[in-house]
C-alpha cells in the first residue's frame, strides 16, 4: 500500500518524522498524545494491515479526527482510546504490548512528564524503541512558551531516568528535536 500524503501538520513535516521512525510492518505502536492524527495515519500505513497503531488521546474531538482520517485512507488497522497519559495504565495497552511508543509534541504539555515516560515504557517490550519528539528551548516567536519547554539534553536525563538507554536523534525540524531510546 503506497502512503497517501498528508497535509502538513504546521513546521514538522510527518512523512519525514515518521520515516526517521525506523517503523517496519506488522509492528504495534502506540501513538501517546496523537492529537489529529497526521503522524498516526502515516504510521498505520507503514506498519501494514499486519500491524496496528493505537492512537491515544485525552481529547475526544482529537480522536474523532483520527477516525475520520483513518476511515478516509481505508485503515483498519487503527485503534482509539480516550485516555490520561499522567495516569498509570489510562491506555488500557497490556504491559510490554507494543514495538514502539511515540510522543510528539506531548510532553511540553504536562508537568507530570515522568508519568506519562512510565506508561509508554510500561506498554513497551524489552529492547523496543520510544520516540520523543518537542519543542527546542530558545525564542523563537513559534509554539509554547518557552519556560514550558524542556531542552533536549535535560529530556534525555529525563528519559533516561526511567531506564530507557538513548540511542540517536534525528532532525525534527528548526523548532523540534527528535530523539530515540530504547528500553532495557
Amino acid at each position: 500500500m503506497q502512503p497517501t500524503t498528508i497535509p502538513l501538520e504546521g513546521f514538522l513535516n510527518p512523512e519525514t518524522l515518521v520515516g526517521d521512525f525506523g517503523i517496519q510492518p506488522g509492528m504495534q505502536i502506540a501513538d501517546l498524545g496523537c492529537g489529529t492524527g497526521h503522524i498516526g495515519i502515516l504510521m498505520a500505513q507503514r506498519v501494514g494491515e499486519n500491524g496496528r497503531v493505537t492512537a491515544v488521546d485525552i481529547m475526544e474531538d482529537k480522536l474523532d479526527s483520527i477516525r475520520t482520517r483513518a476511515k478516509a485512507a481505508g485503515l483498519a488497522n487503527l485503534d482509539t482510546v480516550r485516555a490520561d497519559l499522567e495516569v498509570s495504565g489510562s491506555t488500557g495497552l497490556p504491559d510490554h504490548s507494543q514495538d514502539m511508543t511515540v510522543l510528539v509534541n506531548v510532553l511540553f504539555q504536562s508537568q507530570k512528564k515522568a508519568e506519562i515516560i512510565k506508561e509508554a515504557k510500561r506498554v513497551l517490550k524489552p529492547g523496543s524503541n520510544l520516540i520523543v519528539v518537542d519543542w527546542k528551548k530558545g525564542p523563537n516567536g513559534l509554539g509554547p512558551p518557552d519556560e514550558l519547554r524542556t531542552d533536549s539534553e535535560e529530556m534525555k536525563l529525563l528519559v533516561s531516568a526511567e531506564d530507557f538507554v538513548f540511542s540517536r536523534a534525528f532532525n525534527a525540524g528548526k523548532f523540534h528535536y527528535g530523539l530515540i531510546f530504547k528500553k532495557g
